[in-house]
């Protein structure tokens, strides 16, 4: 036992396997195999150095990290729509970057489904730095990140940025102070704070008189694993530097921790202007084309911060109709649908002597595509939009399952009918469900197209041909959406649920009516979770009820306490005070529980038939229960 732990203390540290970074590429000027241990990666036509990336960098290798940005694909694809129906896409490089029309929607938090800026954290500081510029976007990017975090820059860099919106607005010229006179020209254009990474190696030049040598050893701690503690072994050389520059131990203790909290991470100003940059052009398209950029915001997920159940609720808050797949009119992913307000679009009905007229008031929407269905794969839904497209649109359920390819499975156009994808051939749902069992074999067996033909000349003797049945209830069609799609694009459950939700609730539309530090109830759905290591054990819920997004703050001792309901409800129930601040509002939660709903005894007759008999579609209770094993899972970090 004592040999293995010696062995186990020898290899402590060392790499457990190979890992390989998912865009690192590295470059010499003569070929990497002369010079560095190389092997072939399980990826055809791959290589990997051996070398850490702290190893190619002592080397002196140009080490270049490219970035999978998934809003590149959605800007492509929203200018692509665009040329579609325009005939020219927008050149994005000469669009005005001084659009106060885009800012003002920006700084009002408006940014779900933004580059960068959409986060919890991000709405909440952009409504009170209120950025006005590229480069206050750059700011902005920049600011919510660990290293600005730990530093301790947000709240000053807030409070001077609204002196100098103050200065500026009677005509002053505004100085934000410094730690230091020698800081003042690398701090400057940040208000006296350190937010760029670029600005740690000014500021040691600066205030500690290191050389370009000293500044790039820093650079490359920071970088690193451990990299705190690799930068607070330069404590000495710092303070030494200062002193000799006349500067106070105690002012070189406070800069040189401020110093030390970007090894928790921070961006270089270049990085943060290029972000502000696409920041502003998602901004820019999703204001003057938002059905476009919808669409391809759906297309390219997952992607930033939010649910599709989020992002489609935010279309409709911005005016744009998330629309059901449909097997004659969807795509096999999202499309842009533009219907003038009197057109009329004909889809054929069940029997092919009849046609249904649907008119769409809505004069722009996007058409969610097959392959957002569950079962249904990229493959398929192509081959379905083929067979439509080579032969026609399908009249009828038979038409759709005699020409559909065999790997469409039974459950897969059971999904398709559930949502509405049928809606077209002119009956009601469980209409077509019950034309699927006829039609198809049990879920076991292989479907066979002649099997099909077969059935569909079998005539149906009475009672069956005129059987009845009735249409779906919006909390059926709710619940259908969530287990098939993911998202409801009918609206929030809330809407349905209201009635039964507990008494005293306030909506997220009604909390900055209220005044600060009152008590308030609220409930939702998670969107997200977060508990970042930054945040000394506070937790962060993110919700939304059917008037927008509610940001509760918990505390470490209440997520200790209520833990099993924040870390496992989809829907919760969240009594506290309410913290307004500069245009923020926050709930600061005092008990988080499940939500419940009021027992049928205490409701009104909400939902009820008219004998007031029964409930229509699901009671209360059915309606959550089902909304809590299909509802989207929300986004956790920490």
């Amino acid at each position: 036992w004592r040999e293995l732990c010696d062995l186990a203390e020898e290899i402590a540290g060392l790499p457990r396997h190979i890992s390989q970074h998912v865009g690192g590429m590295i470059i010499s000027s003569r070929p990497l195999v002369e010079i560095v241990p190389l092997e072939l990666s399980a990826m055809p036509d791959r290589v990997i150095c051996q070398w850490d990336k702290d190893s190619c960098d002592d080397a002196r290798f140009i080490k270049i990290d490219f970035l999978a940005l998934g809003m590149l694909s959605l800007v492509e694809e929203t200018v692509e729509l665009i040329a579609s129906r325009e005939g020219k896409p927008p050149d994005l490089s000469r669009i005005d970057f001084n659009d106060q029309a885009v800012y003002d929607r920006i700084c009002a938090g408006d940014t779900v489904g933004l580059f960068q800026i959409e986060s919890r954290a991000q709405i909440q500081m952009i409504r009170r730095t209120r950025p006005r510029n590229l480069e206050d976007l750059a700011v902005e990017v920049a600011i919510v990140r660990p290293g600005p975090i730990v530093g301790g820059a947000v709240n000053p860099y807030v409070r001077r940025r609204e002196a100098q919106r103050r200065a500026q607005q009677q005509g002053r010229r505004y100085d934000p102070p410094v730690d230091h006179p020698l800081l003042k020209e690398c701090l400057g254009e940040t208000l006296g704070v350190i937010l760029y990474q670029d600005q740690v190696l000014q500021v040691c030049q600066a205030l500690a008189g290191f050389t370009a040598g000293q500044a790039e050893a820093l650079r490359r701690a920071m970088s690193r694993r451990r990299s705190r503690e690799l930068m607070e072994g330069f404590w000495q050389e710092f303070k030494d530097g200062a002193a000799q520059r006349g500067v106070s131990e105690a002012v070189a203790k406070q800069v040189f921790e401020q110093v030390v909290a970007f090894s928790e991470f921070g961006f270089p100003k270049s990085h943060a202007a290029a972000f502000g940059l696409l920041a502003y052009q998602s901004a820019w398209l999703r204001h003057y084309y938002p059905v476009e950029y919808y669409a391809g915001l759906f297309n390219n997920q997952p992607m930033g911060f939010y649910s599709l159940d989020a992002l489609g609720r935010d279309a409709g808050r911005h005016g744009i109709e998330i629309r059901l797949p449909e097997v004659n009119l969807s795509d096999v992913y999202c499309t842009v649908e533009r219907v003038d307000e009197h057109e009329t679009l004909f889809v054929c009905g069940a029997r092919e002597t009849a046609a249904r007229e649907e008119t769409y008031p809505c004069p722009s929407a996007v058409r969610v595509g097959l392959a957002f269905l569950r079962e249904w794969s990229e493959e398929t839904a192509e081959q379905v939009v083929l067979e439509r497209e080579r032969n026609g649109l399908f009249r009828s359920l038979g038409d759709l399952v005699r020409r559909a390819p065999p790997k469409l499975s039974r459950d897969a156009i059971e999904h398709l009918v559930w949502v509405g994808g049928c809606d077209g051939f002119g009956l009601t749902r469980r209409e077509l469900l019950w034309q699927v069992g006829l039609w198809l074999p049990p879920k076991h067996e292989q479907r066979d197209p002649a099997r099909v033909r077969h059935q569909l000349e079998l005539p149906l003797n009475h009672p069956y041909e005129h059987l009845a049945f009735s249409g779906l209830e919006a909390d059926e069609r709710l619940v259908a959406e969530y287990e098939v799609l993911g998202f409801a694009a009918g609206g929030h459950p809330f809407q349905l649920m209201r009635g039964s939700l507990p008494p005293g609730l306030t909506s997220s539309g009604d909390l900055g009516k209220l005044e600060h530090d009152s008590h308030v109830e609220v409930a939702g759905l998670v969107v997200a979770r977060q508990r970042p290591h930054t945040a000394k054990g506070f937790v962060f819920v993110l919700m939304e009820d059917e008037a927008g997004m509610v940001n509760a703050i918990v505390r470490p001792e209440i997520y200790e306490r209520d833990r099993v309901a924040i870390r496992g409800e989809p829907f919760l129930w969240i009594s506290g005070k309410l913290a307004k601040d500069d245009g923020s509002l926050n709930v600061i939660a005092e008990e988080v529980r499940a939500l419940k709903v009021r027992s049928p005894a205490a409701l009104t007759t909400w939902g009820m038939e008219g004998d007031g008999g029964r409930w229509k579609g699901m009671n209360p209770y059915s309606l959550l229960k089902n909304l809590r094993r299909w509802a989207p899972d929300p986004k956790s970090w920490g």
